[in-house]
């Protein structure tokens, strides 16, 4: 069982930047490719970024590819997600997930499911 704590949501400007980070529990934090996704109100959930088990690959969806990066930190059991240059349509509730593979992540959204799940933290961007 792994457990999912995201933190770091909140109401920023547009312009403005947030960094978002998602603790896990457990040993065996470095088996999983992480991810975080986001749901808005009204709308589906959507994937956001993916990162390898080790952190060398990262995936983006393309709205978000040059402002937002992906990380984490195996020692400390974390992934990051840093926004910048936040827009309105940002605004949703971001969720991190953790699946147990070591597939290449290229079009990540098509197929990365999660094995666990985050309770969601919200961000939300004001014009």
């Amino acid at each position: 069982q792994v457990q999912l704590v995201e933190s770091g949501g909140g109401l920023v400007q547009a312009g403005g930047s947030l960094r978002l980070s998602c603790a896990a529990s457990g040993r065996t934090f470095s088996s999983y490719a992480m991810a975080w996704f986001r749901q808005a109100p009204g709308k589906e959930r959507e994937f956001v970024a993916v990162i390898s088990r080790s952190g060398g690959f990262t995936y983006y969806r393309d709205s978000v590819k040059g402002r937002f990066t992906i990380s984490r930190n195996n020692a400390k059991n974390t992934v990051y997600l840093q926004m910048n240059n936040l827009k309105p349509e940002d605004t949703a509730v971001y969720y991190c997930a953790a699946e147990s593979t070591n597939r290449p992540l290229v079009a990540a959204e098509r197929w990365y499911r999660g094995d666990y799940w985050g309770q969601g933290t919200q961000v939300t961007v004001s014009s």
